[in-house]
This record gives structure tokens, C-alpha cells and sequence, in this order.
């Protein structure tokens, strides 16, 4: 279908390399065995069957709230090969983030582990058309002797236990094709609740193929990877494409900056993929006699940070692969690994697969090179950027503007064709690699019955591309508020990277006439304001939840 990219489907592409490198290792979790290609396809093709059996339909969507591990991929796989979707739920998702999710995926089926079921339970009576529960561990709590299996039961929601369902199950021949959609990737817009991106089998196959090329991936390489599977940096850009050249993921569950380097020692990796602010952690460690001993050549990364990037390469020995791209396209501008680092560029576009350009956000007329501008950009091939936000017609016509995706992105390019990303044009919180609507952390926080009005901030966290989260409260009339009380409410209700650091108390917030939260004359009054500190008062996300 396309000139360099051979499969154009991820049934195709794993059809062909199962058969092609057979024998070879596949897949691991850190510190455990490792899977061939072979024994993936079986595994694939195996749990294919199970879910045709539960009469999962062509493009049908289907729930995935896994955590790391050979199952998450099993499962992704295995909707995809009879034409499903795959719905790729963060697993720290609760409350109306959860329940957003799956209400708008219309999905009837949800793949998860026991561990999860309380929080889903706490949602029963808000998930939209879900039916099925399928949970691929045999817990006992799973099968009907829990609270949170009775809740769900009472919501009309049936708990299946995997093992309950046929091994032999065969897995059926259906058509795939490069227009279908593969998989829905929610990416937590700077406004409003999380948007459903719906990518085709051709932009996660073409995503996938280009990244192995771009990296320079080989069937001897070993790529450590430690993103979830509801991110495309983990799921398309690190797994699928060392699949697609027979190479070897060794998976962790986690990134931990004190064993970064470690693991990456212990697994030999050769690749790997890191977002800038953990680069920026792992930089921070204490430097080592060892820091080069490790079969590391390429971290990819966004954004390589521009105050240690020179300084990361000479220190590790490797080479830094800055990228600009988002689920909604891909990756649309590759620096190149086999010329001199460029720092603060994150390469040139893919023109291959893109056009693109630098805009005036105002009027959309194209500025000069080396001038701030708005980041536009569409496809040369059919299907091979996203086909709109799920359930979100207006957000989808709202990006679509002059026959041009606005990615909200602003930038600027150089007379060398480099690109230089400056940042949002809305206002954005950016968390570890997430982007965070600070209006689903308000809606939280006004659930609350003694907060009466909530604003949420990106503040600076000292890591580049990368914020703490600030959360002013108003507090009702009458009622006293305790800074821990608050954040052990949200740390309920919230995902773990949800959770403010910082808290402070207003007697009222900055608003329009109309009403509308104005963020800017808020931030201007920080540096008059005494913020409550959770990381300096020693409390934790995990100690709130205890």
C-alpha cells in the first residue's frame, strides 16, 4: 500500500513475522521467561477464538484494562486479528474517567485482572453498554464471591473468569482491512474530558514499520520497554515495531529512574524509549564509573531536554533520537541518528507521509521560517492518520480546519528544514508523559461537598516539558476544608498522576463576565501566593489510598 511499508495491517504484519522468525525470542517481562514468536502466535490466535466464542463482532470495541504484561499483548492482538477494536484503558482510570471511557467506547466487553474489579465496581451503575466483564486471572474473588462482583451483577454486568472459557477454541478467517479501525488511544486533551483517538490498521502499521526504520531496529535488537499498552510510545512505537522486525521487547511494569540503568545492563537492551523529564531523572543519579557499560545505542525520545541532551549522550554513550508527533498522526518529524545531535530540534518532517506546515494560529496563513507558528499537518496517503475522536464529532471538526489537522502544537522550523517545538497553545497541564485536563480534575474536586469552586494549574515541576499539578479550591459557605481531607478525596477518585501536589485556598476565583475560570490572571498571582506542598509534608499518593 505504501512505498517502505510492506503490511498495512496488524494482523498482516504478525501473521508475517510469526511465520518469518518463528524460533526467535519474541517477548519478556523483566526478570521472567521468554516467549517465541511461535508460542505469541498461538497465544494470539488462541485468545482470537476465546473472544469470538463471547461473540465479539467485526469492529465491535473492546475494553483492555491491563497492566504490563504477555496477557495486555495477547489480548490487544488477539481483538485485532478478528477485526475488533481495541480500547486501551489506563488502569489507573476511576471514578468519571473511568466511567467516561467506557460510555463512550459503547463497548460491551471489558479484559481486565481481579485486582481491578472494586474500582470498576464502583462504577457499576455508570458504564454505558458494558455486558461483560472478562478477568484473565482465576482470583476466587472473581467468581461471585466478592462485593464487587455482586455490584456488577446487580448493574446487569456478567463476570467471566477466563479459564472458564474453551481452549480450543478455533480463531476465525475475517477480513481485515487498512480502513478498519484497530485500536482507540484516549490522549487527555488540555481541555476537557479524555478524546478517543481512532486510528486505522495503516497509521498504527504505518507508525509501527516507520519507527522500527527510523531507530534503525534489527531482528538482533532488544528494546526495553516500560510505557503502558493505552500509550502509543509503548504500544505501537516500542512493541509492535520490534515485533515488526523480529526483535526481541523485554517489558517492565513500571519506570523507575534509580534502575533505569540497571535493567537496562541486565536485560541488554540495545533500544529503548524514554519521554524527556525521565531522561532528566535519570541524568539526576549519580554518575558512575559503570554509566557506559551496556549494550544501549538509541533512547528515543520527546522532548530530548536541550540542558542535558549533549551531556546524556557523552555521559551514556548513546545516541538521543528526539521525535514530534501525537496519537492523532503519529510521528511526523524524525531526527536522524546517523548525523550530530541538533539540540532542541526534533528532526525534520517525514515528507514521505506528510505534508506540513507552520501557521499563523489566528489566520492560518503560513509564516515565515524561523517564526512561531501553529504546527499543521495531513496525510499523502489515505488512512493513515487518525479517523476522528470517538463519540466526538465536534472535537474532530473542531482539529479539522482549511483541509489541515490543527495539532495545537506551536513551533518553528529552521533553513535547514530542523523543527522546533515551543509548546500547547491552550493551556495544558503535562504530567510524566501525559497530558491532563484540568477540568476532569475540577470535576472531581467539585464533587466534593465542601469545595464550591476549582481551578487546576500546570506549574513549573523543574523538569522540562513537564509540570506539577496546582489545585486552587474555594471553599463553600460554613465549611472548613483540610488540606489532606481534600487530597485524600481526589486520591479516590483520581488516577495517581491526577493527584495535585500543591494546594492553596481562595476566598474567590479570577473569572470572565460570562463566567469562564481566567488561568492566566490566576497564574499571575502565584508568586504572591503560599501553596500547600504534599511532597513536603511527606504524603503520598499511595498513603492517601491506604
Amino acid at each position: 500500500m505504501f512505498p517502505s511499508i510492506p503490511h498495512a495491517t496488524v494482523p498482516d504484519l504478525i501473521n508475517h513475522v510469526c511465520d518469518q522468525f518463528a524460533q526467535r525470542p519474541c517477548l519478556a517481562m523483566y526478570g521472567s521467561s521468554t516467549q517465541t514468536y511461535a508460542q505469541l502466535h498461538a497465544n494470539v490466535r488462541r485468545m482470537a477464538g476465546q473472544l469470538d466464542a463471547l461473540g465479539v463482532q467485526s469492529q465491535s470495541r473492546v475494553l483492555i484494562m491491563l497492566e504490563n504484561s504477555p496477557q495486555v499483548i495477547h489480548t490487544w492482538l488477539a481483538v485485532n486479528f478478528i477485526n475488533a477494536i481495541d480500547v486501551g484503558i489506563n488502569t489507573g482510570y476511576r471514578g468519571q474517567t473511568l466511567e467516561h471511557a467506557v460510555t463512550v467506547s459503547e463497548a460491551k466487553l471489558l479484559v481486565t485482572f481481579s485486582h481491578h474489579l472494586d474500582v470498576i465496581a464502583g462504577s457499576a451503575q455508570k458504564l454505558g453498554q458494558l455486558q461483560t466483564i472478562l478477568v484473565l486471572d482465576a482470583d476466587a474473588d472473581a467468581r461471585g464471591s466478592s462485593p464487587a462482583v455482586a455490584l456488577l451483577v446487580d448493574a446487569g454486568i456478567k463476570v467471566v473468569v477466563s479459564d472458564e472459557l474453551p481452549v480450543d477454541a478455533a480463531c476465525p478467517k475475517v477480513p481485515v482491512g487498512p480502513a478498519d479501525i484497530a485500536s482507540v488511544i484516549f490522549t487527555s486533551g488540555t481541555t476537557g474530558s479524555a478524546k478517543g483517538v481512532q486510528m486505522p490498521h495503516a497509521q498504527v502499521s504505518l507508525l509501527a514499520q516507520r519507527s522500527a526504520q527510523k531507530t534503525g531496529l534489527t531482528q538482533d535488537d532488544i528494546f526495553y520497554s516500560f510505557y503502558p499498552m493505552y500509550h502509543m510510545a509503548g504500544k505501537f512505537m516500542s512493541v509492535l515495531a520490534t515485533f515488526s522486525v523480529g526483535g526481541t521487547v523485554v517489558m517492565d511494569t513500571s519506570f523507575r529512574p534509580e534502575c533505569w540503568l540497571s535493567r537496562i545492563r541486565e536485560t541488554g537492551a540495545t533500544a529503548t524509549a524514554a519521554h524527556g523529564p525521565m531522561l532528566e531523572m535519570v541524568f539526576a543519579q549519580p554518575p558512575a564509573s559503570g554509566d557506559r557499560d551496556h549494550a544501549l545505542r538509541v533512547v528515543r525520545t520527546a522532548p530530548f531536554p536541550k540542558r542535558i541532551a549533549t551531556q546524556f549522550e557523552a555521559r551514556f554513550g548513546v545516541r538521543g533520537l528526539e521525535v514530534w508527533g501525537m496519537t492523532e498522526i503519529g510521528i511526523a518529524s524524525w531526527s536522524d541518528i546517523s548525523k550530530p545531535l541538533v539540540v532542541g530540534s526534533c528532526g525534520r518532517i517525514d515528507t514521505e507521509f506528510f505534508e506540513f506546515s507552520v501557521v499563523d494560529p489566528a489566520t492560518d496563513v503560513p509564516v515565515p521560517t524561523g517564526t512561531m507558528g501553529e504546527f499543521v499537518i495531513r496525510p499523502r496517503y489515505p488512512w493513515t492518520i487518525m479517523q476522528g475522536y470517538l463519540g466526538m464529532p465536534d472535537k474532530t471538526v473542531e482539529a479539522w480546519r482549511n483541509l489541515w489537522f490543527h495539532t495545537g502544537d506551536c513551533g518553528w522550523t529552521n533553513e535547514d528544514g530542523q523543527v522546533f517545538f515551543g509548546d500547547r497553545r491552550s493551556e495544558r497541564i503535562r504530567r510524566r508523559a501525559e497530558n491532563i485536563s484540568a477540568s476532569d480534575i475540577e470535576a472531581v474536586a467539585l464533587e466534593h461537598p465542601s469545595i464550591a469552586e476549582a481551578m487546576a494549574l500546570g506549574v513549573d515541576s523543574g523538569f522540562e516539558s513537564d509540570d506539577d499539578i496546582l489545585l486552587c479550591i474555594v471553599p463553600g459557605d460554613g465549611h472548613a476544608v483540610e488540606y489532606e481531607t481534600v487530597l485524600s478525596y481526589l486520591a479516590q477518585h483520581l488516577p495517581h498522576y491526577m493527584v495535585p501536589r500543591y494546594l492553596v485556598f481562595r476566598e474567590s476565583l479570577p473569572r470572565t463576565a460570562t463566567g469562564k475560570l481566567q488561568r492566566g490572571a490566576m497564574r499571575a498571582k502565584l508568586p504572591d501566593l503560599s501553596l500547600w506542598d504534599r511532597k513536603a509534608n511527606n504524603v503520598s499518593v499511595r498513603a492517601l489510598r491506604a
